[in-house]
């Protein structure tokens, strides 16, 4: 009980003196009840030794991934038919060994969007301070919303670091500065990253407020990653195996079937993430689904720009996006309706 109270007198004390003496600094974003819980959260995240732990091996993987890439990129250089992308190979580029540095993001995202949202609320509620701080003349809805934001911010920082060291470390090793064009293809693709975590993490605060322990919200969490990651494609080639088309099929056909396989598959953040971060990450990538002959006829090989490639990266950033809000609006209600006494 001591520690519980040393971890959060010091932010009733903040709460209180910034209510009680409207007059000093009152117009000063620091001083608002919000930006304390956020600080304050953000303080916890940080110290925390599961998000050190989870620090640690991300960085140990992406260095990993880096060394593979590094090691492989003039055998990639040599098939490839057009090099102005090279610092886009150092996060795709893999022998086998190891994934590459946007594979590892996608599998790892996931654990530390859990990780820093299971136990957001049932924790402080099983602990008693969530009483103790709702006690105080502050809105409910800060709590919810300086989580979200507290961690999201954690998120946002540390993936973009990741991305900064990726490319400083390549830097450092290749001697060649990425173009602009390779530079905010890295930073839409830091975007996207932050996107899909933000899935993860509002699902894993939704699970912290339907269920009273810690621990059935993060086995729920992570039951929900593994059936998406693993179970439901599973599931999908299993729905594609009974429908495939015969051989006399005719190409309208294959192609609708194909799509039909494409959009299931869309279904699941991981797969609309994947897609994303492939368009962006490989330019030469033209198109998500089968294309007919008539299609290729007249075209001229080379990469997409930028422009093009967002805006076939859009639906699926778009979707990300979607299920982010939906999952924190579904926690917003939830948080806002439910009972926080004992």
């Amino acid at each position: 009980m001591n520690k519980i109270n040393s971890m959060i007198l010091p932010l009733l004390n903040q709460v209180k003196y910034s209510l009680t003496n409207p007059g000093r600094d009152h117009s000063s974003r620091s001083n608002h009840p919000f930006w304390l819980i956020v600080r304050k959260e953000v303080s916890d995240h940080i110290r925390s030794w599961r998000f050190i732990i989870l620090l640690i091996l991300i960085v140990l993987t992406c260095i990993g991934s880096l060394y593979t890439a590094l090691k492989n990129l003039p055998d990639a250089m040599a098939g490839a038919q057009d090099d102005t992308f090279l610092f886009l190979k150092l996060f795709t580029v893999t022998d086998g060994s190891l994934p590459s540095f946007v594979v590892f993001v996608g599998f790892l995202g996931p654990l530390l969007g859990i990780s820093l949202g299971f136990d957001a609320i049932n924790s402080e509620q099983n602990n008693n301070t969530l009483v103790r701080l709702m006690a105080q003349p502050i809105h409910r809805d800060y709590v919810i919303n300086a989580k979200f934001t507290a961690a999201l911010t954690v998120i946002s920082i540390m993936l973009f670091s990741l991305c900064i060291l990726m490319t400083g470390l390549g830097l450092i090793r290749i001697g060649i500065p990425p173009s602009a064009e390779e530079f905010w293809r890295i930073i839409f693709f830091g975007f996207i990253t932050i996107c899909y975590v933000a899935f993860w993490l509002n699902l894993s605060i939704l699970f912290s407020i339907r269920f009273k322990q810690p621990s059935t919200s993060a086995l729920s969490a992570i039951a929900v990653w593994i059936f998406f990651s693993v179970f439901y494609p599973l599931i999908v080639k299993v729905i594609a195996k009974a429908m495939e088309p015969s051989a006399l099929a005719s190409p309208d056909q294959i192609i609708n079937y194909q799509g039909f396989v494409n959009n299931l598959l869309r279904l699941i953040p991981s797969q609309l993430f994947s897609d994303a971060t492939t368009t962006l990450m490989m330019p030469s990538v033209r198109t998500l689904g089968l294309l007919r002959m008539e299609q290729l006829v007249g075209t001229v090989p080379g990469s997409l720009p930028l422009g093009q490639s967002l805006l076939l990266a859009w639906p699926q950033l778009t979707g990300l996006i979607g299920t982010t809000m939906l999952c924190f609006g579904l926690s917003y209600y939830s948080f806002m309706r439910r009972e926080i006494r004992s």
